[in-house]
């Protein structure tokens, strides 16, 4: 366990940006509930332009009845179930850390 992290660097740092996405999704879609949507404060352009790509994504693999609102939060959705699949496709092979 003395180098954790660059042992299993290719499980860990895909995860790593998927949780980074799916997270910062998360925070966009509470976020907008309390400021407006054109609000010129950097945090939340922030927010905008790191998420709004994902949130297209979402909006292509989401069935079309679903509002804009709620695509931060499928996408979250969408997010955790790909780690998901991840992991378990890393851990079938052996690649993916283990509690030994």
């Amino acid at each position: 366990m003395d180098d954790f992290f660059w042992t299993y660097w290719y499980y860990q740092i895909p995860n790593y940006l998927a949780a980074a996405v799916m997270y910062t999704l998360l925070a966009r879609f509470f976020m907008q509930f309390v400021v407006p949507p054109q609000w010129p404060n950097y945090i939340w352009q922030w927010f905008l332009r790191v998420t709004n790509w994902a949130v297209a994504a979402t909006r292509w693999v989401t069935p079309s009845p679903v509002s804009w609102v709620w695509l931060p939060l499928f996408g979250a959705l969408w997010f955790f179930f790909l780690r998901l699949a991840f992991t378990l496709t890393m851990a079938r092979f052996g690649l993916a850390p283990t509690l030994e």
